[in-house]
């Protein structure tokens, strides 16, 4: 069962997608928050896998970061690290305020970018007693390092050099500028390699797009990303359990290894044969087995 709800993040109204079992249950329940990907809304693959962890019994809320989608917000399209962070936080608070959770029993549920907040926010919340991740990105890296972290350092600073130009233009009164997050052709993606390509099929395309899903960010974001790294407090978390899913395939998966490798307590890093980052959203296949073992993890230690 699908109830919309509210709740505030830093004096921002974010809109959210509860999701429940369907049958009642006499006592409270564990629940998770599920974070959606960078540019997502809670209508694609974080509310997919929301639904699908209420079928094995949990309360799941998937929400809209603030300044996208339903949620409130000005500019729109900014992607504040430390503001994506509060909304975690907040959305597990909001958890502890409903008769029907139990507040000692709530995990994180991160997928591509929200998979490296919640890394940072389950680090510094120790009402999360229980983290994971699909296809985890640190969406700071991805823009520093590019997705299979080879990228020219000069991409960034160019883009360092447009948020600063950009920041000047709004002092002077223009509109937020920002940049386009996809291509504008299945031609122009195909050629920018399969990576991108997965993106544009998704987000644009009728397999999942979206009218609120942003497909462009304000140019102040980047230097909002600059500054963060997901990984740094990752030693907070233990002796709290994480686990990390991601495709074999997938382009970004070295950032799972990473924050594997970087955590210091319980871990596990499940890899999905045959899968890519993006078969992780929304192929039945691989998003079967995710969901398994996100069942049989947070099953094990929210119980």
């Amino acid at each position: 069962m699908r109830t919309d709800v509210t709740f505030l993040s830093a004096g921002l109204k974010i809109a959210a997608h509860l999701h429940t079992p369907d049958h009642a249950a006499p006592t409270p329940l564990p629940a998770i928050v599920v974070g959606h990907p960078g540019s997502g809304v809670k209508e694609q693959t974080a509310g997919l896998y929301a639904r699908r962890l209420a079928e094995h019994g949990f309360v799941a809320l998937a929400f809209d970061a603030a300044h996208q989608g339903e949620s409130e917000g000005e500019p729109r399209g900014l992607e504040d690290p430390a503001q994506r962070v509060e909304d975690l936080k907040a959305a597990v608070s909001h958890l502890t305020t409903r008769a029907d959770v139990d507040p000692d029993r709530i995990g994180v549920l991160g997928i591509c970018a929200s998979g490296g907040y919640a890394l940072t926010a389950a680090a510094t919340d120790r009402r999360v007693r229980a983290v994971a991740t699909v296809s985890a990105a640190d969406i700071a890296r991805q823009f520093r390092l590019g997705a299979d972290g080879t990228q020219n350092p000069a991409v960034f600073q160019d883009m360092l050099t447009a948020a600063a130009t950009a920041r000047t233009a709004g002092a002077h009164g223009e509109p937020p500028r920002t940049f386009p997050l996809f291509p504008a052709t299945e031609e122009e993606a195909r050629k920018a390699g399969p990576h991108v390509y997965e993106g544009w099929e998704y987000y644009c395309t009728p397999r999942a797009a979206h009218p609120r899903s942003a497909k462009s960010l304000t140019w102040t974001s980047v230097d909002h990303l600059a500054l963060f790294d997901a990984f740094h407090a990752l030693p907070l978390l233990s002796p709290r359990p994480l686990l990390l899913v991601t495709g074999r395939e997938a382009v970004t998966s070295w950032m799972s290894v990473e924050a594997f490798q970087r955590a210091t307590g319980p871990k596990e890093l499940h890899w999905i044969e045959g899968a890519t980052h993006v078969d992780l959203y929304d192929k039945d296949g691989p998003v079967d087995e995710a969901v398994t073992e996100l069942t049989r993890f947070f099953t094990a230690h929210l119980s």
